[in-house]
Protein backbone atom coordinates (compact mmCIF):
# COMPACT_ATOMS: atom_id res chain seq x y z
CA UNK A 1 0.00 0.00 0.00
CA UNK A 2 1.40 3.21 -1.12
CA UNK A 3 1.11 6.57 0.87
CA UNK A 4 0.65 9.90 -0.22
CA UNK A 5 0.31 13.61 1.01
CA UNK A 6 -2.08 16.27 0.60
CA UNK A 7 -3.62 19.27 2.53
CA UNK A 8 -6.42 18.43 5.18
CA UNK A 9 -9.58 21.09 4.88
CA UNK A 10 -7.21 23.10 7.43
CA UNK A 11 -4.36 23.38 5.36
CA UNK A 12 -2.34 21.13 7.17
CA UNK A 13 -0.11 18.55 5.44
CA UNK A 14 -1.11 14.55 6.28
CA UNK A 15 0.06 11.40 5.17
CA UNK A 16 -2.74 8.91 4.19
CA UNK A 17 -3.74 6.28 4.52
CA UNK A 18 -4.14 7.98 7.88
CA UNK A 19 -4.58 6.37 11.22
CA UNK A 20 -8.26 6.20 12.63
CA UNK A 21 -8.86 7.23 15.59
CA UNK A 22 -12.51 6.55 17.60
CA UNK A 23 -13.97 9.46 19.85
CA UNK A 24 -17.07 9.26 22.02
CA UNK A 25 -19.96 11.37 21.37
CA UNK A 26 -21.70 12.79 24.07
CA UNK A 27 -25.48 11.90 24.37
CA UNK A 28 -27.47 15.27 25.49
CA UNK A 29 -30.23 17.60 24.30
CA UNK A 30 -28.74 20.04 22.64
CA UNK A 31 -30.01 23.45 21.05
CA UNK A 32 -29.49 24.73 17.72
CA UNK A 33 -30.83 27.28 15.27
CA UNK A 34 -33.70 29.73 16.50
CA UNK A 35 -36.27 26.89 17.73
CA UNK A 36 -34.83 23.65 17.68
CA UNK A 37 -33.98 21.55 20.97
CA UNK A 38 -33.79 17.81 20.89
CA UNK A 39 -31.07 14.42 21.90
CA UNK A 40 -28.09 14.71 20.24
CA UNK A 41 -24.70 12.57 19.69
CA UNK A 42 -21.95 15.18 19.84
CA UNK A 43 -18.46 16.16 20.07
CA UNK A 44 -16.81 19.30 20.87
CA UNK A 45 -14.52 19.97 17.52
CA UNK A 46 -11.65 20.52 19.10
CA UNK A 47 -10.85 17.21 19.48
CA UNK A 48 -11.66 16.45 15.68
CA UNK A 49 -9.22 19.54 14.67
CA UNK A 50 -6.71 18.54 17.24
CA UNK A 51 -6.70 14.36 15.88
CA UNK A 52 -6.99 16.09 12.87
CA UNK A 53 -3.53 18.14 12.97
CA UNK A 54 -2.04 15.05 14.12
CA UNK A 55 -2.03 13.49 10.72
CA UNK A 56 -5.21 11.26 11.98
CA UNK A 57 -9.11 10.64 11.06
CA UNK A 58 -11.30 11.47 13.84
CA UNK A 59 -14.24 8.82 13.49
CA UNK A 60 -17.27 9.62 15.95
CA UNK A 61 -18.61 6.97 18.34
CA UNK A 62 -22.42 7.51 19.46
CA UNK A 63 -23.85 6.14 22.23
CA UNK A 64 -24.79 2.37 21.43
CA UNK A 65 -25.92 -0.70 23.14
CA UNK A 66 -25.32 -3.18 20.44
CA UNK A 67 -21.45 -2.35 20.33
CA UNK A 68 -21.74 -2.21 24.29
CA UNK A 69 -22.91 -5.91 24.28
CA UNK A 70 -20.04 -6.31 21.72
CA UNK A 71 -17.49 -3.84 21.76
CA UNK A 72 -14.84 -5.71 19.96
CA UNK A 73 -16.85 -5.24 16.86
CA UNK A 74 -16.42 -1.60 16.79
CA UNK A 75 -13.07 -1.08 17.78
CA UNK A 76 -11.87 -3.47 14.94
CA UNK A 77 -11.87 -0.66 12.65
CA UNK A 78 -10.44 1.70 14.61
CA UNK A 79 -6.56 2.27 15.22
CA UNK A 80 -7.13 4.47 18.36
CA UNK A 81 -9.45 5.31 21.00
CA UNK A 82 -10.31 8.83 22.93
CA UNK A 83 -12.62 8.70 26.04
CA UNK A 84 -13.82 12.37 26.04
CA UNK A 85 -14.99 14.55 28.52
CA UNK A 86 -18.75 15.52 29.21
CA UNK A 87 -20.72 15.51 32.02
CA UNK A 88 -20.50 13.34 35.52
CA UNK A 89 -20.24 9.66 35.61
CA UNK A 90 -24.16 8.10 37.50
CA UNK A 91 -22.33 7.41 40.36
CA UNK A 92 -23.79 3.98 40.71
CA UNK A 93 -20.90 3.00 38.17
CA UNK A 94 -18.74 2.56 41.08
CA UNK A 95 -21.09 2.15 43.77
CA UNK A 96 -21.71 5.10 45.75
CA UNK A 97 -24.66 7.43 46.79
CA UNK A 98 -24.92 10.67 44.35
CA UNK A 99 -23.71 14.13 46.49
CA UNK A 100 -26.03 16.78 45.52
CA UNK A 101 -23.63 18.57 43.31
CA UNK A 102 -23.37 15.61 41.18
CA UNK A 103 -25.57 16.25 37.88
CA UNK A 104 -26.19 15.80 34.45
CA UNK A 105 -25.53 11.50 34.43
CA UNK A 106 -26.22 9.87 31.58
CA UNK A 107 -25.93 5.82 32.17
CA UNK A 108 -26.19 4.65 29.32
CA UNK A 109 -22.99 6.87 27.94
CA UNK A 110 -21.29 5.35 30.90
CA UNK A 111 -22.50 1.40 30.14
CA UNK A 112 -20.94 2.01 26.47
CA UNK A 113 -17.78 3.85 27.17
CA UNK A 114 -16.70 1.29 29.90
CA UNK A 115 -17.13 -1.49 27.74
CA UNK A 116 -14.90 0.26 24.73
CA UNK A 117 -12.52 0.92 27.64
CA UNK A 118 -12.24 -2.66 28.76
CA UNK A 119 -12.52 -3.81 25.31
CA UNK A 120 -9.36 -1.59 24.17
CA UNK A 121 -6.82 -2.37 27.13
CA UNK A 122 -8.17 -6.04 26.47
CA UNK A 123 -7.18 -5.69 22.74
CA UNK A 124 -3.85 -3.34 23.27
CA UNK A 125 -5.47 -0.80 21.19
CA UNK A 126 -3.72 3.14 21.97
CA UNK A 127 -6.36 4.11 24.46
CA UNK A 128 -6.44 7.87 25.91
CA UNK A 129 -8.96 8.80 28.52
CA UNK A 130 -9.86 12.58 29.02
CA UNK A 131 -11.04 13.99 32.38
CA UNK A 132 -14.49 12.56 32.22
CA UNK A 133 -13.07 9.78 29.94
CA UNK A 134 -10.36 8.74 32.38
CA UNK A 135 -13.29 8.70 35.27
CA UNK A 136 -14.93 6.08 33.18
CA UNK A 137 -11.79 4.00 32.90
CA UNK A 138 -11.12 4.04 36.73
CA UNK A 139 -14.64 3.45 37.58
CA UNK A 140 -14.94 0.14 34.81
CA UNK A 141 -11.51 -1.05 36.61
CA UNK A 142 -12.98 -0.89 40.16
CA UNK A 143 -11.88 2.64 41.04
CA UNK A 144 -13.57 5.20 42.94
CA UNK A 145 -14.54 9.22 42.11
CA UNK A 146 -14.33 11.90 44.61
CA UNK A 147 -17.92 13.41 43.91
CA UNK A 148 -17.15 17.53 44.54
CA UNK A 149 -13.94 18.59 44.76
CA UNK A 150 -14.92 21.95 46.41
CA UNK A 151 -15.74 19.98 49.12
CA UNK A 152 -12.57 18.37 50.05
CA UNK A 153 -10.51 21.03 48.50
CA UNK A 154 -11.64 24.06 49.82
CA UNK A 155 -11.57 25.55 47.13
CA UNK A 156 -12.43 25.58 43.23
CA UNK A 157 -9.33 25.50 41.83
CA UNK A 158 -9.71 22.85 39.05
CA UNK A 159 -12.78 24.49 37.84
CA UNK A 160 -12.64 28.41 38.31
CA UNK A 161 -14.06 29.73 35.39
CA UNK A 162 -17.37 27.43 34.13
CA UNK A 163 -17.38 26.75 30.31
CA UNK A 164 -13.94 27.55 29.26
CA UNK A 165 -10.71 25.97 28.40
CA UNK A 166 -8.51 28.75 28.74
CA UNK A 167 -5.79 30.19 30.54
CA UNK A 168 -7.96 31.09 33.33
CA UNK A 169 -8.42 27.47 34.27
CA UNK A 170 -4.81 26.62 33.89
CA UNK A 171 -2.91 25.06 36.74
CA UNK A 172 0.13 23.00 36.51
CA UNK A 173 1.43 19.29 37.28
CA UNK A 174 3.93 17.29 37.74
CA UNK A 175 4.47 13.90 35.86
CA UNK A 176 6.54 11.25 36.98
CA UNK A 177 10.01 11.17 34.78
CA UNK A 178 10.08 8.54 32.04
CA UNK A 179 6.30 7.56 32.03
CA UNK A 180 3.97 8.14 29.12
CA UNK A 181 2.39 11.24 30.92
CA UNK A 182 5.86 13.36 30.28
CA UNK A 183 6.78 11.73 27.26
CA UNK A 184 3.16 12.40 25.79
CA UNK A 185 3.10 15.87 26.85
CA UNK A 186 7.22 16.70 26.59
CA UNK A 187 7.60 18.11 29.75
CA UNK A 188 8.10 16.76 33.79
CA UNK A 189 6.24 19.87 35.00
CA UNK A 190 3.49 21.88 32.63
CA UNK A 191 0.60 24.25 32.58
CA UNK A 192 -2.53 21.56 31.90
CA UNK A 193 -6.11 23.34 31.29
CA UNK A 194 -8.93 21.58 33.55
CA UNK A 195 -12.57 22.02 33.98
CA UNK A 196 -13.82 19.45 36.52
CA UNK A 197 -15.36 19.05 40.12
CA UNK A 198 -15.16 15.43 40.37
CA UNK A 199 -11.38 13.34 40.25
CA UNK A 200 -10.26 9.90 40.96
CA UNK A 201 -10.17 9.09 44.87
CA UNK A 202 -8.97 5.05 44.56
CA UNK A 203 -7.08 4.47 41.59
CA UNK A 204 -7.93 1.03 39.84
CA UNK A 205 -5.83 -2.21 39.88
CA UNK A 206 -3.27 -2.34 37.07
CA UNK A 207 -2.89 1.75 36.84
CA UNK A 208 -0.59 3.97 39.03
CA UNK A 209 -0.42 7.47 39.05
CA UNK A 210 1.89 9.58 36.88
CA UNK A 211 0.64 13.18 37.26
CA UNK A 212 -0.48 15.36 40.11
CA UNK A 213 -1.64 18.73 40.72
CA UNK A 214 1.17 21.12 41.78
CA UNK A 215 -0.28 22.62 45.20
CA UNK A 216 -3.02 19.87 46.07
CA UNK A 217 -1.32 16.46 44.82
CA UNK A 218 -4.58 15.63 43.05
CA UNK A 219 -4.30 13.00 40.59
CA UNK A 220 -3.87 14.30 37.09
CA UNK A 221 -2.58 11.01 35.13
CA UNK A 222 -2.94 7.37 35.25
CA UNK A 223 -1.37 4.69 32.80
CA UNK A 224 -0.66 0.84 32.31
CA UNK A 225 2.79 -0.03 31.83
CA UNK A 226 1.61 -3.45 30.23
CA UNK A 227 0.39 -1.67 27.41
CA UNK A 228 1.39 0.04 23.89
CA UNK A 229 -0.37 3.59 24.90
CA UNK A 230 -2.81 3.42 27.83
CA UNK A 231 -3.14 6.81 29.33
CA UNK A 232 -5.84 9.33 31.25
CA UNK A 233 -5.36 12.81 32.36
CA UNK A 234 -7.75 14.74 34.00
CA UNK A 235 -7.32 17.40 32.27
CA UNK A 236 -8.26 18.97 28.79
CA UNK A 237 -5.31 18.46 25.91
CA UNK A 238 -8.45 18.90 23.21
CA UNK A 239 -8.69 22.70 24.59
CA UNK A 240 -5.05 23.92 24.30
CA UNK A 241 -3.75 24.12 20.48
CA UNK A 242 -0.27 23.51 21.91
CA UNK A 243 -0.13 20.50 23.46
CA UNK A 244 0.97 17.34 22.14
CA UNK A 245 -1.07 14.89 24.14
CA UNK A 246 -3.33 13.86 21.50
CA UNK A 247 -0.82 14.07 19.13
CA UNK A 248 0.92 11.17 20.77
CA UNK A 249 -2.14 9.07 21.08
CA UNK A 250 -2.24 9.61 16.92
CA UNK A 251 1.23 8.61 17.20
CA UNK A 252 0.50 5.72 18.43
CA UNK A 253 -2.37 4.79 16.49
CA UNK A 254 -0.34 5.46 13.10
CA UNK A 255 2.06 2.48 14.42
CA UNK A 256 -0.41 0.10 15.10
CA UNK A 257 -1.96 1.27 11.53
CA UNK A 258 1.72 0.44 10.10
CA UNK A 259 1.64 -3.25 12.03
CA UNK A 260 -1.66 -3.86 10.30
CA UNK A 261 -0.91 -2.89 6.81
CA UNK A 262 -0.43 -6.42 4.87
CA UNK A 263 3.31 -5.70 3.59
CA UNK A 264 4.41 -4.91 7.22
CA UNK A 265 3.47 -8.59 8.38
Amino acid sequence: MSTTEHPDAAGVVVTTPRPVVGVTCAHETIRHGESWQQPADFVPASYVAAIQRAGGRAVLLPVDPVDAAHPEEVLAGLHGLILTGGVDLSPASYGAEPHPATNGETPERDVFEMALSEAAQNADLPLLAICRGMQIVAAAGGGTLLQHLPEVLGTDEHRRVPGTLDERNAHDVELTPGSLAARAIGAEVASVRSHHHQALDRVQAGWRVTGRAIGDALTEAIERDDRTFCLGVQWHPEGDARSAVIAALVDAARTRAGAARPEAR
